[in-house]
């Protein structure tokens, strides 16, 4: 490192920004974020910057600037626009015994600001020694969606516990305590808005003297990984994959998102090719719920939706059933991700007011489903893994009346590099999917818009 990352203290200290255009007004902005006594030194100020001392949010020192007026800063920001008048202004703060930055000047810079992802009073600042800011920018972004919102509350809230915990509970208890506080319902409750409640938690455990009894209890997540790419992942996915202690996924998940999982997070494959039976449904239950009651954080990653052919359910009641806390963190369906793959939206007024989600496959033994039922005018009807069984469904509902050349989209690997778009007639559906070579993976789109279901009723 050509640069040493430290955190300056402000409080009561000052910051001297000199300048009083808009690029002194973009490093107010950013010392508006602490505690610091903000200096504007320069002969006018901008309108934003005279707000900014109308407010009493900083002073305007409008003398000539000379070595004292940097004496005892903080941080010294120079930026006047003007390289000539950054370079003089340097001297004389160098002169004062100021540690300077220069906007846009890295030769002149004793430090440098970093991007930061702000969720006071915990603060994350990602620097590039002044190579790479546009990075820097991008990291940040990155960061920001891994940081609850509100981790800053449960930071302070802990913060102005911290002596209470220290005179009521043993040393040797302590640690434990503080990982549940962040680990366990303290936190999912934070998280969930409830603030008061995960106050009043911390407190009874505190009033308690003891680490609560559920400090180690293990949780059970159903998370969806969405149709592929990692960056359809919602937040809250991303953060069950950061506290994860072991993770279940399934054949359909993409090596990519378990880039998002912590580093030593144990990964368990129990992915189920049609037809096999390596991993049957009730041997996974066990699995989850065994490593839960080690109290290990167990997600159960699924492809899409877990709610959605997911099966879900079975997870769900096997947790409930052993007392284990289970929640489902919904991921985007298929039938969203090939919308937006074809530009089309899965509902248009006046055309198509319902959206039929249905499975092409079900349990050995168990009856076909009806595809035809939900063929009615207005909708779109979107059939998952249906490959198998496409010349069935496209039979099926041209005898319930379908026209044969009712159009048909087959969405393949949506949203991964390998996605692919088919467009086909209804009456082609099967020897399009031979002709492709499609497998798996795939999603069936076919619509019945109001308007083309009476032109043919009319025609007829």
């Amino acid at each position: 490192m050509k640069s040493f990352p430290m955190f300056i203290r402000t409080t009561g200290r000052r910051v001297v920004i000199a300048g009083g255009g808009e690029q002194a007004a973009q490093k107010a902005r950013l010392i508006l974020k602490t505690d610091a006594q903000i200096v504007l030194a320069a002969p006018e100020l901008d309108a934003e910057l005279r707000g900014l001392v109308a407010q009493n949010r900083a002073t305007h020192d409008a003398c000539p600037i000379a070595p004292e007026t940097f004496a005892g800063s903080a941080l010294t920001f120079i930026a006047t626009g003007c390289a000539g008048a950054d370079a003089a202004l340097h001297a004389l703060a160098k002169a004062g015994g100021a540690t300077v930055n220069v906007v846009d000047r890295p030769e002149l810079c004793d430090a440098t600001t970093p991007s930061i992802v702000d969720r006071d009073p915990v603060v994350v600042a990602i620097g590039t020694e002044g190579t790479a800011p546009v990075l820097g920018r991008t990291l940040k972004t990155r960061i920001e969606t891994l940081l609850p919102p509100r981790i800053g509350g449960l930071a302070a809230l802990a913060g102005r516990l911290r002596g209470a915990v220290a005179e009521q509970l043993p040393e040797n208890t302590r640690r434990a305590f503080w990982a549940w506080v962040f680990g366990g319902a303290p936190t999912q409750l934070h998280r969930a808005g409830a603030e008061a409640d995960a106050a009043e938690l911390i407190k009874s455990a505190i009033a308690m003297r003891r680490v609560p009894e559920d400090a180690g209890k293990g949780h059970i997540s159903l998370v969806g990984a969405g149709p592929g790419a990692r960056d359809l992942l919602t937040l809250r996915a991303v953060e069950r994959l950061q506290e994860a202690d072991i993770i279940y996924y399934d054949r359909l998940v993409d090596p990519d998102v378990l880039e998002l999982a912590r580093r030593d997070a144990e990964r368990v494959f129990v992915g189920k090719e049609v037809g096999a039976s390596k991993w049957p449904q009730d041997r996974i239950c066990s699995l989850i719920i065994a490593e839960a009651r080690k109290g290990r954080r167990v997600v159960r990653l699924k492809s899409g939706d877990p709610s959605i052919f997911g099966r879900a359910t079975e997870e769900m009641e096997a947790a409930r059933a052993t007392g284990i806390p289970v929640e489902i963190v919904p991921g985007i369906t298929a039938a969203s991700a090939a919308a937006a793959s074809l530009s089309r939206s899965l509902t248009e007024r006046g055309e198509t007011d319902t959206v039929v989600i249905a499975t092409g496959a079900c349990r050995p033994g168990d009856p076909a489903p009806d595809w035809a039922e939900h063929m009615r005018p207005g909708t779109t009807l979107a059939i998952y893994m249906g490959v198998r069984t496409a010349g069935t469904i496209s039979k099926a509902l041209r005898d319930r009346g379908a026209h044969c050349d009712t159009p048909v989209d087959i969405a393949c690997d949506v949203s991964l590099p390998t996605e692919h778009l088919i467009e086909c007639k209804l009456k082609d559906l099967e020897s399009a999917l031979k002709d492709h070579s499609v497998t798996g993976r795939s999603l069936i789109l076919a619509r019945f818009p109001k308007m083309a279901v009476a032109k043919r009723a009319k025609a007829a």
